[in-house]
């Protein structure tokens, strides 16, 4: 499993519209990339949200974001208008505790 982590550094006056933006263009993921086993949006407003997704593996996750998955996020359609800074994203893999 690969867990994949966007951070966003969203404009303070503008924070529940991208928060409502984003919930709305993710609801469906599940249903349109098999892939994906679990996803959610984790806020800390006034400015930062994270959309954190974890993908069956890396076939998966390039049929969703492509080759450059490692190092490339997945923009929306007029995204940048809310944040500060571009969008980043990081990949973790699970370590056992035992």
């Amino acid at each position: 499993m690969i867990i994949r982590v966007s951070e966003a550094c969203v404009r303070p006056d503008r924070f529940e519209a991208f928060h409502d933006m984003i919930v709305s263009a993710v609801r469906e993921f599940p249903d349109r990339h098999p892939g994906l086993v679990d996803h959610e949006v984790l806020l800390a407003p006034p400015d930062a949200l994270l959309y954190v997704s974890r993908w069956r593996d890396e076939r998966a996750l390039v049929e969703y974001a492509g080759e450059h998955w490692r190092d490339r996020p997945v923009v929306l359609p007029g995204e940048e208008e809310y944040l500060v800074e571009p969008l980043r994203v990081r990949h973790f893999t699970l370590a056992s505790l035992g």
